[in-house]
């Protein structure tokens, strides 16, 4: 596990199956105040309160991808930009990180199964998945540590 720190936060890399190649998927866990964000192309969504998990993937550099997404001054590009430049959301200290695995859609659809619910096309245009940011009411951890040790 690599903690790092960035804006003056630290963070812990959870790293499944770290091989050469710096390419993959990944989950970033996070908690949300209730609020309306404008997310890009979906427009202004509502935000329950709770907490929310990320699916993305980095095929070209997998931990400049989630360094980016950690970093609040940033131009916004990706649905995920808009939440983590938000002043109501605080990314959690443990991030997933599956190396050399595309695995985005499968870990998609296990979120879908287990999550109280999720935000519709949210980060999902290149997917089959509906979604990739799921609603959990309670800290979904425990939960993810679960589906993580399916892929060590």
């Amino acid at each position: 596990m690599e903690k790092i720190a960035i804006d003056n936060r630290s963070y812990y890399f959870v790293e499944i199956n770290k091989k050469s190649l710096n390419i993959g998927t990944y989950l970033v866990p996070m908690k949300i105040r209730k609020c309306k964000i404008n997310i890009g192309s979906l427009g202004e969504t509502l935000f329950q309160k709770g907490y929310y998990v990320y699916v993305g993937s980095g095929l070209n550099n997998l931990e400049k991808r989630v360094k980016r997404h950690l970093a609040k001054n940033k131009k916004n590009h990706w649905h995920i930009d808009y939440l983590t430049t938000n002043e109501n959301v605080t990314i959690m200290e443990y991030l997933f990180l599956f190396y050399e695995l595309k695995i985005e859609d499968e870990l998609a659809r296990k979120l879908l199964e287990i999550s109280d619910g999720f935000i519709k096309s949210f980060g999902s245009s290149d997917s089959r998945v509906i979604s990739h940011l799921f609603f959990f009411k309670r800290n979904p951890l425990d939960l993810l540590k679960s589906l993580v040790s399916e892929f060590e």
